[in-house]
C-alpha cells in the first residue's frame, strides 16, 4: 500500500489544490490525499482542466464533479474552448498551470499537487537529452518546485505508473484512459511505448536511477545558478544584455544566461527551446550587424540592436502613422508633443519654429522611403536614414520614431534627435515652441 505521507510531510489545515484528469494517476493522488484528509484537517480542492478535444472529455469531467460531491470535496474545473499554438501539449500545460495558479490564489493554498511520477521523469529526461537543453533542463523535474508564496508538489515521483494502476485496481477507484496517449504522433507517447519498456527490461527500478540523476543534476544546477546570478548584474542593464559585458563571460556562462532568459517566457518548462535555439542567439550576438534578430518558438524575438541583445514577445504594434499638430499630440509609444511658450531648454527635445518659414498646420509622421532633413547650421540635407544610424537607433523604433513636417512635407525636426534648419535660436526670432517628452 502507498502512503503519501511517507514520502511528503503534511501539516494540520493545508490547503491543497490537486490537478485532477480522471486517468489513473491523478485518480490515485486523490484517494491517497482523502485517506489521510481528516488525520491533518485537510481542505483539498479538485482542479479539473477539460481540454475538450476527445469526446470522452465529458463524460470525465462530469464524473470528477460527482466524485467532489460524494467525496464532499470542493470542485473547480474550467474548458479550452480554443487553441492558438502549433503545440498542442505546451499550450495545454500553460492554460493548465494559469487555471491552477489562479485557484492557489483564490483558496490562498499551501501547495498544487500533481500526478507525475516516476516514468513521467524517465521520459522527460530522455526528452530533454535528445532534444538538447540546459543542465536544470536534463533533470526533467523536481518533487517540490518552490513558487515563492506555495510549492509545486509532486508526491508520486517515487512511484511507476504500474504501481499507481496496482493502488487503483486494489482500492476498486474508477479512472479513465485518455486515447491519445496511444497515438505515436506525439513525441513522449513514442518514448513511452518504445523507449520505457526496453529500459525497464533493463533495469525495473530504472525509475529510482533517473530520479537519482536527476537530484544530482539539480545540486549542481544549484551551485552554478549561484554563479549565473552574480554574472547576469555583469551582462544585464535594463532587462537587456549588454553585448560587449556578455562576451566576456566563459561559453558555458553564456549559455546558462540565455537559458535563463528564456525561462520567462517558457516558464519551468523549456520543452519548445532547445540547443539550435541558443546557437540561433548566440551567433546573433556575435555577428557584425549592428542590428538583426531571430525568430523563437511561441513568437518570441530575439533583437539585436547594437550593443544591446533584447527578447520580448511579438505584438501588432502601431508602427505607422499621420497625425496632424493641434497643440499636442499623444504618440503610439507613449511619448508626447506639446506647444509650450516658454523653456530655456535648448536640447534635441525642443523645436522652436516661426509661421513664417513653415507652412502650417504642422503634421507628425512616421518615416518614408527617401525621407531627407536639412540640418541646421550644415549645407544641405542628409537622409533620415542615415541620422537614425548614427544616433544608434535600434531597427525596431526607427519606423515608429515621430517625424515633424510641415503642410508642404519640409522636414522640420526629429523630435529628440536632429534640428532642421528651421529650427530658431533662443534669441531669434519665433513664434512656436514644441517640446517631445
Amino acid at each position: 500500500m502507498i502512503r503519501i505521507d511517507d514520502v511528503f510531510s503534511f501539516h494540520k489545515n493545508d490547503v491543497i489544490v490537486i490537478g485532477c484528469s480522471a486517468g489513473p494517476d491523478s485518480m490515485a493522488l486523490v484517494d491517497m490525499l482523502l485517506n489521510i484528509r481528516e488525520r491533518y484537517h485537510l481542505f483539498l480542492i479538485i482542479a479539473h482542466v477539460n481540454h475538450n478535444v476527445r469526446v470522452e472529455s465529458n463524460d470525465e469531467a462530469s464524473y470528477i464533479q460527482q466524485y467532489c460531491l460524494i467525496n464532499n470535496l470542493c470542485f473547480e474545473s474550467m474548458v479550452i474552448e480554443n487553441y492558438g499554438d502549433d503545440n498542442f501539449h505546451n499550450e495545454a500545460r500553460n492554460i493548465r498551470y494559469n487555471f491552477f495558479d489562479s485557484l492557489v490564489h483564490k483558496y490562498q493554498a499551501n501547495y498544487l499537487m500533481t500526478a507525475h511520477h516516476g516514468d513521467d521523469l524517465v521520459e522527460t529526461v530522455l526528452m530533454r537529452i535528445v532534444r538538447g537543453s540546459s543542465l536544470s533542463g536534463y533533470s526533467g523535474f523536481k518533487m517540490i518546485v518552490d513558487m515563492g508564496d506555495y510549492k509545486i508538489v509532486r508526491p508520486l515521483i517515487n512511484y511507476t505508473k504500474s504501481e499507481l494502476e496496482e493502488y487503483d485496481r486494489e482500492n476498486n477507484i474508477k479512472y479513465f484512459i485518455d486515447s491519445s496517449n496511444d497515438k505515436d504522433k506525439y513525441t513522449r507517447n513514442r518514448y513511452r511505448k518504445n523507449v520505457l519498456p526496453f529500459l525497464k527490461m533493463e533495469e525495473s527500478n530504472v525509475h529510482r536511477k533517473f530520479l537519482k540523476f536527476s537530484e544530482m543534476l539539480n545540486e549542481a544546477s544549484v551551485f552554478i545558478d549561484k554563479e549565473r546570478d552574480k554574472a547576469l548584474k555583469r551582462v544585464i542593464r535594463d532587462n537587456n544584455v549588454l553585448i560587449n559585458k556578455f562576451k566576456c563571460e566563459d561559453s558555458y556562462m553564456q549559455k546558462e544566461i540565455i537559458y535563463y532568459l528564456l525561462s520567462s517566457f517558457y516558464q519551468d518548462d523549456l520543452i519548445l527551446v532547445n540547443d539550435k535555439h541558443i546557437e540561433l542567439i548566440l551567433n546573433l550576438l556575435y555577428s557584425n550587424r549592428a542590428n538583426s534578430f531571430v525568430n523563437l518558438p511561441n513568437e518570441v524575438i530575439a533583437k539585436k540592436s547594437y550593443n544591446m541583445l533584447e527578447l520580448k514577445r511579438e505584438t501588432d504594434e502601431i508602427t505607422s502613422y499621420e497625425i496632424e499638430f493641434d497643440n499636442y499630440v499623444s504618440l503610439p509609444d507613449g511619448h508626447i508633443i506639446e506647444r509650450i511658450y516658454d523653456t530655456s531648454d535648448n536640447s534635441n527635445a525642443i523645436c522652436r519654429l516661426s509661421a513664417k518659414d513653415v507652412l502650417l498646420p504642422l503634421v507628425v509622421r512616421t518615416r518614408k522611403v527617401g525621407d531627407r532633413m536639412f540640418l541646421k547650421g550644415v549645407d544641405g540635407s542628409k537622409k533620415v536614414k542615415d541620422i537614425f544610424i548614427d544616433k544608434k537607433i535600434p531597427l525596431e523604433k526607427r519606423d515608429s520614431w515621430p517625424i515633424v513636417v510641415d503642410s508642404r512635407g519640409k522636414i522640420v525636426w526629429i523630435p529628440g534627435l536632429k534640428k532642421s534648419k528651421f529650427d530658431k535660436r533662443k534669441v531669434d526670432s519665433y513664434d512656436i515652441i514644441l517640446r517631445y517628452s
